[in-house]
């Protein structure tokens, strides 16, 4: 696949899972809905949100900064987009339990950054 024909599917992808995220907002409401109507809501804002970081994380690693091949700018920000929307989803979901407090998002920003770092040891040592 070219990198335009990726950076075209990830656009339309990305704008067709914000306006499923708008859609689920207009139509669910939250008071009487039940754990599918949640798992709708987490699950569109998720891919949404990770589609458009994304993109952006692309745009900055190879147009802004030229790093690297096109691959493997698109594998580390696809890769570091989906940790970040994993962060957002359960910032919110700790939200919504009143389980959100500062220790407990640096928690969750330690392991994601083990993660990450466990991940890029991981390339290292194999190629």
């Amino acid at each position: 696949m070219t990198l335009k024909k990726y950076l075209s599917l990830m656009i339309i992808a990305t704008l067709v899972c914000w306006a499923t995220f708008i859609f689920v907002l207009n139509t669910i409401n939250p008071e009487i809905t039940n754990f599918l109507g949640f798992l709708f809501f987490y699950a569109s804002l998720f891919l949404a949100v990770s589609g458009t970081a994304s993109i952006l994380g692309f745009v900055i690693r190879f147009w802004l900064l030229r790093q690297k091949l096109a691959f493997y700018s698109v594998k580390t920000a696809f890769r570091q987009a989906f940790l970040f929307g994993v962060l957002i989803i359960l910032s919110l979901i700790f939200l919504a339990n009143n389980l959100f407090t500062w220790t407990n998002i640096i928690f969750i920003v330690i392991i994601l950054s083990l993660l990450e770092f466990f991940f890029i040891s991981y390339k290292r040592n194999n190629v």
